[in-house]
């Protein structure tokens, strides 16, 4: 998708875990937040003690470790933009990215709405049961969805988009950390991400806030540190029109962390995160704001919000900085689907270095 130099071994060896930090991670937050997404603070510890969740919890089905939509649809577009990567360097056709992605959220769409998978489905995620799991999707992706756009990947931002243009709910931002692993530049990521947004969510702050994280996760792939990544994708985002809800959130979210002695009530001035800017906000906050990734992804579920989003985003957010070998391996070897989530991450950045 992007002609770039080969790195150099040591180079890919990081590369590498950067990715598998930031899917692994993000399946981390995902499942610490998914048995209290729908709880308030109080009732979170009422029921699990002053501190709150200090660890993975049962569900309401007492299992531990599973993971939801976010994760689910995170993978499906690793999936599509891998596709898109291999088409390229096979046949020498770019620009099918926004089809190839379109086409995989189809496909996790078909895991919401079938018990496992059809009889035709033999290769891809398409074909692995674990997938076909309906574990609280958002309404506007499961709506989208249910139409056929496709985005033009040349289309003007900043104005809203055909498919729920109204709607700026985390679905699209909580899915897009991939767009920032494809080692394209920030703006380029930005923009396929906003764009990709749009198959679901068409308010401006919808689609801005998920091309800020991919640019976030962008600038981490390459090495700068957390603030200097989000200061580096405020500079992006002032280029489009509309974008200062989702540049407020962010800058409001540096500000709270610079004060230190973090809370969860100061995580929930940020809002609850149902929304796209405020998922985001609250991620980059607690990621920022606790130097400790155990620290920072409890902080980032411990609300009264959209807590297994907000955590997603916020281990997506540290895994692409520090590399899997820095997560949590006590909670990581309870998540669902560790390994499988591993070879997607290795088998896309192995393409991805791909020239």
């Amino acid at each position: 998708m992007y002609d770039r130099l080969a790195p150099s071994w040591e180079a890919t060896a990081i590369y590498r875990a950067r990715v598998r930090g930031c899917l692994l991670g993000g399946a981390i937050g995902d499942a610490l937040g998914y048995p209290v997404e729908f709880a308030s603070l109080d009732r979170i510890r009422t029921v699990h003690g002053a501190a709150g969740i200090t660890g993975l919890v049962p569900d309401a089905e007492g299992v531990v470790g599973r993971v939801t939509d976010d994760t689910q649809m995170t993978l499906f577009t690793v999936e599509g933009l891998q596709q898109a990567h291999e088409r390229e360097r096979h046949k020498g056709i770019g620009g099918g990215w926004s089809r190839l992605v379109r086409e995989a959220y189809g496909r996790w769409l078909d895991t919401q709405r079938l018990p496992g998978p059809p009889a035709g489905a033999h290769g891809g995620l398409a074909a692995q049961p674990w997938l076909y799991a309906r574990r609280a999707p958002g309404n506007a992706c499961l709506s989208g969805l249910a139409r056929d756009f496709v985005p033009d990947p040349g289309a003007e931002l900043g104005r809203p988009g055909p498919v729920n243009s109204d709607s700026k709910g985390c679905g699209a931002v909580m899915r897009s950390a991939p767009f920032g692993l494809v080692r394209a530049p920030a703006d380029a990521a930005f923009a396929m991400a906003a764009r990709c947004a749009q198959t679901t969510h068409g308010h401006l702050t919808g689609y801005y806030s998920a091309g800020a994280f991919a640019a976030i996760v962008t600038f981490l792939v390459e090495g700068d540190s957390l603030e200097g990544a989000v200061l580096r994708a405020l500079r992006l985002l002032a280029r489009y029109p509309g974008h200062e809800e989702t540049a407020g959130a962010l800058r409001q979210a540096l500000d709270l962390a610079a004060q230190g002695s973090p809370t969860a009530r100061k995580v929930e001035t940020l809002g609850g995160g149902w929304v796209a800017e405020e998922a985001l906000a609250i991620a980059v906050y607690c990621a920022l704001v606790e130097p400790e990734i155990r620290h920072a992804l409890l902080l980032s579920v411990n609300h009264s919000g959209d807590s297994d989003s907000t955590g997603a985003i916020c281990g997506n957010l540290l895994g692409a900085h520090r590399g899997d070998h820095r997560l949590p391996q006590d909670w990581l070897a309870h998540v669902e689907a560790r390994a499988e989530i591993t070879v997607v991450a290795d088998d896309f950045a192995a393409e991805c270095v791909r020239r």
